[in-house]
């Protein structure tokens, strides 16, 4: 991405995405992010919301999560959304707030009354 600065000046921003795949109790996981680093502690919430998911639906394919920032210094909000690929119509659930384990579980219970609407 570039920004003109004044004529004849150009800034570059890189941007880098950072994605991991894992396959976790013959579930797909995609974790996806812009410009940040996933750490062990949000990547093992991950596998105990997709636990908790698990409890209400017999089959789940697939779980894509998404994390990213929006907005720049005392605005910035962090997103999470996250599509369960289950049988049927997926589900999908975003939330934005300040950190990531307490976002990732609030979608993980938007997901579940979805799941729940759905049987």
């Amino acid at each position: 991405m570039e920004q003109k600065l004044r004529q004849g000046e150009v800034f570059s921003t890189k941007i880098n995405f950072m994605n991991y795949t894992e396959n976790y109790r013959g579930i797909k996981i995609d974790v996806q992010s812009v410009n940040l680093d996933i750490s062990e502690a949000v990547q093992a919430e991950i596998r105990s919301c997709i636990d908790k998911l698990s409890k209400f639906t017999n089959v789940i394919n697939a779980v894509d999560i998404y994390f990213k920032e929006e907005g720049q210094g005392g605005t910035a909000e962090s997103v999470v959304g996250m599509r369960v690929g289950i049988p049927g119509p997926d589900v999908f659930a975003e939330d934005k707030g300040e950190n990531w384990i307490p976002l990732l579980k609030s979608v993980t219970d938007k997901n579940i009354r979805q799941l729940k609407k759905g049987k």
